[in-house]
């Protein structure tokens, strides 16, 4: 996240402090049930150039399903790394059962993006009286084949769909910054910073949208120290690539460091395991 804590609730900017060591990166790989398919979930991240800790977070893959989540805790607000993780874990509580229904879906993401926004705020409180917050953007799947998604975000991390047919990457999210939202950033502040977040009370619930996903394509979920440094040609290189998913992830954390990026950098993938069908039917039909 490049930007400090600026939001018309809370408008300072800043941070100390600074890391010129090579940043270190982790990734995870996992294959997940879910309903009658398996989902091949892919992950990496890691801290910037400019940070002291990595303030981004993730569902760890090792352990959670659905929803899918990347955080991005807002530089320069309090305890941003903390924050961010908290709220991912607070999602993935608030959503383990998403409704069936995109509609009754994206209502539940609202809700639970409200509930958690009052939660991290009393979080916060119990250690500081400054404000602190993170941007978020998720995915989870509204059909028992995962052909259905629902998508949420707040702020500037993204939602992409990549489809290897056509080799098309789209954006399924809209950058909640105050350029785009057509707003007045506060003094101290940039046009493109987020004007939306989650922990000071600067949102009023997700956008949410469905999508479909066809067989072998991609849902790519990103913070803004991956996306603000890819151009078109970078994401296809790396997304066209056959193979292990959690290298692609790797390989678009390090090209947005080639690209100039020192901010926190992440990048999930997710899609229909290739015989994720089959497995589905062959666990149906050895379970007890």
């Amino acid at each position: 996240m490049h930007a400090g804590l600026s939001t018309p609730l809370d408008p300072r900017n800043g941070r100390t402090g600074a890391s010129a060591r090579a940043p270190a990166l982790g990734s995870q790989h996992a294959t997940v049930a879910c309903g009658e398919v398996h989902l091949e979930v892919a992950v990496a991240s890691g801290c910037g150039a400019s940070r002291l800790a990595n303030e981004d977070a993730h569902t760890p893959l090792d352990v959670a399903g659905p929803p899918f989540v990347v955080a991005d805790g807002v530089g320069g607000g309090a305890l941003a790394g903390l924050v961010s993780r908290w709220l991912v874990a607070e999602l993935q509580v608030l959503l383990q059962h998403m409704p069936g229904d995109a509609a009754a879906a994206g209502a539940a993401i609202e809700r639970a993006m409200l509930r958690a926004d009052a939660t991290l705020a009393r979080r916060i409180a119990d250690y500081t009286d400054a404000p602190g917050a993170a941007t978020v953007a998720l995915c989870a799947p509204v059909d028992a084949r995962a052909t259905r998604w629902i998508v949420g975000w707040v702020g500037d991390c993204r939602v992409h769909r990549w489809q290897p047919s056509t080799r098309e990457l789209t954006l399924l999210s809209a950058d909640h910054t105050f350029r785009r939202l057509q707003e007045t950033p506060p003094a101290g502040s940039s046009p493109d910073d987020p004007a939306r977040m989650v922990g000071n009370g600067a949102t009023t619930g997700a956008s949410v949208a469905e999508h479909t996903v066809g067989e072998g394509e991609l849902l790519v979920l990103c913070s803004d120290g991956v996306h603000r440094h890819l151009g078109v040609e970078d994401w296809a290189a790396i997304l066209g690539r056959p193979g292990d998913l959690r290298l692609r992830c790797e390989a678009l954390v390090h090209a947005a460091r080639a690209h100039g990026s020192t901010d926190d950098a992440t990048v999930l993938l997710v899609r229909v395991a290739p015989d994720g069908h089959r497995r589905a039917a062959a666990d149906r039909f050895t379970s007890p």
